[in-house]
Parts: C-alpha cells; sequence; structure tokens
C-alpha cells in the first residue's frame, strides 16, 4: 500500500472522488479517526486536499484533511436549535453568485449576502446577470450596474442567445471555482453553455415554488473544464445564512463603507444610532447607498424580511 496527496473532487454519502497529483481518481472513504478530529466541522468537502492511502482493491482511505486556505460557506440548522457551518467548496479560488434578470426576478438582498460571505472569506467575487434576453441590455443594467460601480466585476450573460459565455468560459479558466446562486437562475443552462460536455441537468422554473425554482443539483461536485481547471455547480441556495460574521466586521464586507468607517465618533460604533456616525453621514450625503445600508442594518439586526 502507499500514500499520495490529492483533492477532493466529489463528496457523496461518505464516499469520495479524489483526484491524485499523480492523476488518477481513487474512490475513498474517510477513516475513523479523521471522522472524530473534525466533527466540528464538514469532514471533507469538494475543494479539501486530502492525503489517501491507496488500499490493495483499488480504493483509498482518507487518512488527512490539509487545513483549509479559504472557504465559501453558509449557516445551517444544527441539532437542538443549534447552527452548524456547511462548507460549500473548499479553497475556491473564484466565486461566481449567479442571478436572473427574471424568472425569478433577482433579490438584492440575498445577492448582498452572497457577496458579504465572499469578502468575508476574502475570496474573488465576479456577479454574473442572466437571462439577459428576457429584460432587455438596459433593464440588466439598471438592475445589476450599481454593483459594478462599488467595484465589483459583472459579467452579463443569456445561454439562450450565447451572451456573456465566452467571457466566463476565460474568468474560469484555470481556477478552482464555484459557481453558486438561488434555484431557478440558469446557473447549470449557463455551466453547460460554456463546455457542453458537462450535460448538467437543468430543470424549469417551478409554478409550485412560485418562481422561485426547483433545485436541479443535488450534491457538490467538481467538473474539469476543457480550458483547464474545475467548476463547482452547486444546488440552488434559497436562503444564504451568515456563518460566525462578527457584528463588528460585517461593515467591513461592504466594500464601499471601508473609507468612511474611521470616521466616527465611537470606534465601536454599530452604525446603526450612535451619534456622529461617518457610515450613516455617508448615506445621508449619498455616498453609499440606501439600499446597501439597508441590507448591512437588516444583517445586523437578523431582519431578513424582503
Amino acid at each position: 500500500m502507499s500514500r499520495t496527496r490529492g483533492v477532493v473532487l466529489r463528496a457523496r454519502s461518505g464516499f469520495y472522488t479524489v483526484l491524485t497529483d499523480e492523476g488518477d481518481l481513487v474512490e475513498a472513504r474517510l477513516r475513523g479517526r479523521v471522522k472524530k478530529e473534525r466533527q466540528a466541522s464538514d469532514l471533507a468537502v469538494i475543494g479539501d486536499r486530502v492525503s489517501v492511502e491507496r488500499l490493495a482493491d483499488g480504493t483509498g482511505a482518507i487518512d488527512a484533511v490539509e487545513p483549509r486556505e479559504r472557504r465559501f460557506s453558509r449557516r445551517q440548522p444544527g441539532p437542538r436549535g443549534s447552527w452548524r457551518e456547511d462548507v460549500m467548496v473548499a479553497n475556491p479560488d473564484l466565486v461566481a453568485v449567479v442571478f436572473a434578470c427574471d424568472r425569478p426576478p433577482p433579490n438584492p438582498r440575498l445577492v448582498d449576502r452572497f457577496l458579504v460571505v465572499t469578502e468575508y472569506n476574502e475570496v474573488p467575487v465576479l456577479l454574473v446577470a442572466n437571462k439577459v434576453d428576457l429584460v432587455g441590455e438596459a433593464e440588466a443594467q439598471r438592475l445589476f450596474g450599481g454593483y459594478a460601480q462599488i467595484g465589483y466585476e459583472v459579467v452579463y450573460a443569456s445561454a439562450k442567445t450565447g451572451m456573456g459565455v465566452e467571457e466566463l468560459r476565460a474568468r474560469l479558466a484555470g481556477k478552482l471555482s464555484i459557481v453558486t446562486g438561488p434555484s431557478g437562475v440558469g446557473k447549470s443552462t449557463l455551466l453547460n453553455a460554456i463546455q457542453p460536455g458537462l450535460q448538467l441537468a437543468t430543470g424549469e422554473v417551478s409554478q409550485v415554488l412560485a418562481g422561485k425554482g426547483k433545485h436541479t443539483t443535488t450534491h457538490a461536485e467538481l467538473h474539469a473544464l476543457a480550458g483547464g481547471g474545475y467548476v463547482a455547480d452547486t444546488p440552488g441556495i434559497r436562503e444564504l445564512g451568515l456563518w460566525e460574521i462578527p457584528p463588528s466586521e460585517l461593515a467591513w464586507c461592504f466594500p464601499e463603507f471601508r473609507e468612511h468607517l474611521g470616521n466616527c465618533a465611537f470606534n465601536d460604533c454599530s452604525h446603526l444610532h450612535e451619534p456622529r456616525c461617518g457610515l450613516r453621514a455617508a448615506v445621508e450625503a449619498g455616498a453609499v447607498s440606501e439600499a446597501r445600508y439597508d441590507s448591512y442594518r437588516r444583517m445586523l439586526t437578523g431582519d431578513l424580511a424582503a
């Protein structure tokens, strides 16, 4: 038996497909010791670097999971009213957040929550405005142009017309990327347009779910791209809980807030009600979007109503 290292490409029901550094695929399970050591987090997820012992029957046993440099995670309900971290992808180089211009219409508060998670995890992010063909370019710019003004890279796309497909293909090439966003926004359809051989399952928006979309991806998996790199297609996300972002660091996760955070009278300013708050002054002066500030306020206070 020999030992090798590699990256997890697929995780499902306790079985892991590992691409080894030698270039072959090994189906592996976690050793009991590793399960015991990693009870506080996801045992192993796609993108994790692992150490694998090759067994005589050709399978493998994962005996160590290397520390994660980065992660893209959300908060999930745990036992007895607790919360746990759900790491969707480990060590991503890029998070492509996909929202539709319509069917379903974009929810700006949810867009902001995705962006906050990427900022807190310090992972580069690309915002993809899909289904431009449904509303036209001018309306798509109205819906998403504010994010470009803040400094986010926005790709306007339509899998139906091919708009933005080449640009997106170039941005994903050579990276370990995650394509994420709510259900029904066309993530899998876009990935199929980028590389038809992926043949990912796609589905029409379900009327039963009132336009929210139905899940066509049921587990996360890394797919090899012809241009190099890997992309993860993840199950659609209807909500995105913020995992352990300290309240004192939330404002920093809004990039356009940062230059104003040192202008407050109090070092521990929450930017909600304190006098002489630099951030609220910037909002009143029009230097910071009222909608983005309202997203911050709702995240900080737990008011997640649309």
